[in-house]
Formats: C-alpha cells, structure tokens, sequence
C-alpha cells in the first residue's frame, strides 16, 4: 500500500475492484445514473486518499459516493457535519429527520457486498487471459478444423464461465467480462447451429445472446449475432427478420462508431438477404457499399475478431451468389475463382467451402472436368474438416453429378462416396 492510498476510502475501491482511473470513471456512470450533477478527478481522489482529515465531498458527490460503496460517507474516514450526516436505521423510525436514510445496518451490507456469503475460487485477470485466449481459439478451431470440434471445445469454455459466475469470487469488472464472454459464447452457438443445420437451435442461441449483450451495453457484439442471426433467418425463410437485423446491426454500428470492417460486414449480410429475396437492384446496391467499405478497411485499428473473418474474397463470393442466384452461372464464376484465390490458408473450411460452391458453379455452366477437380482438391483434405454445412454442400454435387453423362462425373461420384 503507497502513501497515497492509505485511507479508508482507498481500502474500499481497492476491494471493489478499482484503479484510481477506473474508479473515476464508475463514479461518472454513478452519477448519471442517480442523475446527480457529480464528478470526480484523479487528482481530487488522491486528495479524499491521502489527506489527513480528507477534504469533505459536496452534496451530490456524498450520494454518489454513498451509493457506490452502501455506506454513509461517515463511515468512509471523512469528517461530515451533523446536518450532513446520513442515518443508518429503518426508514419508519426515521421520524422528522430530513435527511437520506439506509434501510438497515450499512456497514453490515458494504461487507456483504464486498465479500460473498460463501466464498468460491477467486477469479482475477490472469484467469479471465487464460479464458480469452481459449474462447478466442475457438475462430481458429472453426475455421480450420470445422464447427464440430469447435462446438465441443466451446461447452467446456462456457460450462468453467457459468461456473465461475455462479460460485466464484471476483469484482465487478471481471463479473462483467465474464458475462461478455458467456455472451460471445451464445453468438458462437448461434454459429455452430447455422453449420449444423440446426436452424431452431441457433436463432434461440441467436436469443440468448442478443440478451446477454445487451446486459453488458455492447453494441459491436451485439452487431456479431445480428450479422449471425441473418444467415439463420434466411435459412428458416424469415425474411423480415433477416431484413430486421441488417437494419439494426447497421443502426447499432453507427451509434458505436464502428469502422468500416464491421460495416462491410454488414453490407454483405444486406446482399445475402437482398439475393434469397430474389432483390438483384437491392442486393447490387448492399454490394456496391461493401466494395466501398472494402475500400477503406485497411485504415481500421481495432478490428473485432468476429469481423477479421472478411476481405475481398468475400465481396467476390456475395457477388457471384447473386449471379447464381439470377441464373447466370457462367458470370458468377471468374468471381467464385477470385474468391478461392484470395482466401488463404489460414481458413480451410470456408475455402473447402468456396471450391464446392465453385464446382457446383462449373458443373451448372458445363465445365465438368474443372468441376470435379474442385472437388478432388476438396477431398484431399477431407479428414481434417468437420463441418455438416460443408459435407451437405459436398452431397449437393454428388447429386448434381450423378445424373451427368461423363467418365469424369462417373469417377468423381464414386470418390465422394467412398471418402464421405
């Protein structure tokens, strides 16, 4: 303990979780939230830590103060004047008193407050690193090895986070990014259903974690499940709800001063919705912002990880959905080949997935041999991909293939029987 912070008030934020900075800043959405005009400064807090006797706070700063800690500003180490004082008794033995009363003994709330009933494990920062990384990892998961291994991964994660919430001992800071998290986890669900093909599942998933999100006042995570929520309702053919999201993500977005990554995002859920709607004017429109977005990604600083998902290759695959969609395939090609190219391999099941999707393109347009090499090239890889999604994808071709008059064709069928 400094010299600095060796009062009763500095005992309490200490407990509470609070750097000085952080402290200053629950003190301003204190104040907001009682609607008291109070505020607070680094500098004033060092003065009410250190000071012998402490300067008095003002009026509105004691009700702040009061109401962050459950305790009158007596018992925090300040001197208050008799006509400041604030009482701790039952409001109906209060009398004439005018003056603010607690309902019960204070102190005995600020420790209860401070310290649980019946104390679990202790979760500080270095478990909520550990936990990150680990929910992180679960993009890397998904994008490389599919949705199935990704999802078992995921139930442990968010069975250690519930458990934690329920019985662990932590500050309100890390309460919050636990729920944040357990948040996230919901949108991954979502996710995990919409590869599933389990459509029920991942818009109440979708639910959960809309809710959660908003609990936690996140706008950009919320944005993460609208753009997820989309893909769900297209697949259920809920148009106006598909429709729906896209507008508030956008809304959302742009109240959080998100950058264009999170934007592009958004413009290619539009086009997705605008393509299934059979809307070509809408969906050429959604694409035209997205490649304007595009434009401007690379001036980003702080992308979320759900949106460093999306590039070029994105933009080309929307567009030749919209092609395929409007019976064209011959035009929606050059883009799916530009989409396979720019993906990387950083992202082996939706490349695995754009090169079926390619294929099944070629196949339409009469390239068969170009076709069925696509999906030889899939198949290589066939083990390492866990993905329903992409496996009814691959079943989608085997059909289409299976009633074309061609050796190549012929081969190809047999190959995808006899590996999936």
């Amino acid at each position: 303990m400094t010299e600095q912070e060796s009062g009763g008030l500095a005992r309490l934020r200490r407990a509470a979780g609070h750097t000085q900075e952080t402290f200053v800043k629950a003190f301003r959405q204190e104040s907001a939230r009682l609607g008291v005009a109070a505020a607070v400064s680094v500098r004033q807090l060092r003065r009410w830590e250190s000071e012998t006797p402490p300067p008095l706070p003002h009026p509105g700063q004691q009700a702040v103060l009061e109401a962050m800690f459950g305790m009158p500003l007596a018992e925090m180490g300040f001197g208050v004047p008799g006509h400041r004082v604030t009482v701790a008794a039952p409001i109906s033995d209060a009398g004439e008193v005018k003056r603010r009363t607690f309902v019960a003994d204070a102190g005995a709330l600020a420790a209860a407050a401070l310290l649980p009933a019946a104390p679990g494990p202790r979760i500080g920062t270095a478990d909520l690193g550990r936990l990150r990384e680990r929910l992180d990892g679960l993009y890397q998961t998904d994008h490389t090895a599919g949705s199935v291994p990704a999802s078992t991964q995921a139930e442990r994660i968010e069975a250690e986070i519930t458990r934690a919430l329920s019985s662990a001992s932590y500050t309100s800071g890390v309460g919050r990014e636990l729920q944040t998290m357990l948040a996230e986890l919901h949108g991954h669900r979502a996710w995990y259903g919409y590869d599933g093909g389990r459509i029920a599942e991942g818009r109440a998933a979708c639910m959960e974690a809309l809710a959660a999100a908003q609990l936690v006042d996140n706008p950009l995570l919320q944005v993460s499940v609208l753009e997820t929520l989309v893909l769900l309702a297209v697949k259920a053919g809920r148009s106006w709800e598909a429709a729906s999201a896209v507008e508030n993500a956008y809304r959302l977005a742009t109240q959080a001063g998100a950058g264009a990554t999170v934007h592009l995002v958004i413009a290619l859920r539009d086009a997705n919705v605008a393509t299934h709607a059979g809307a070509l004017s809408g969906a050429r429109r959604a694409l035209s912002r997205a490649v304007s977005y595009q434009g401007r990604a690379d001036a980003d600083t702080d992308v979320p990880n759900w949106a460093k998902f999306v590039g070029p290759f994105e933009v080309d695959y929307a567009t030749a959905d919209m092609y395929v969609r409007a019976d064209q395939p011959k035009r929606a090609v050059p883009f799916l080949r530009a989409a396979v190219r720019g993906i990387g391999g950083g992202l082996a099941r939706n490349s695995a997935s754009y090169r079926v999707k390619l294929a099944g393109v070629l196949l339409a347009a009469g390239e068969v041999d170009e076709a069925c090499a696509e999906v030889g090239g899939v198949l290589d890889t066939w083990g390492g991909i866990a993905s329903p999604r992409l496996l009814a994808k691959v079943h989608d071709f085997q059909r289409a293939a299976g009633v074309v008059d061609s050796p190549t064709a012929r081969e190809c069928v047999t190959r995808i029987r006899e590996t999936v």
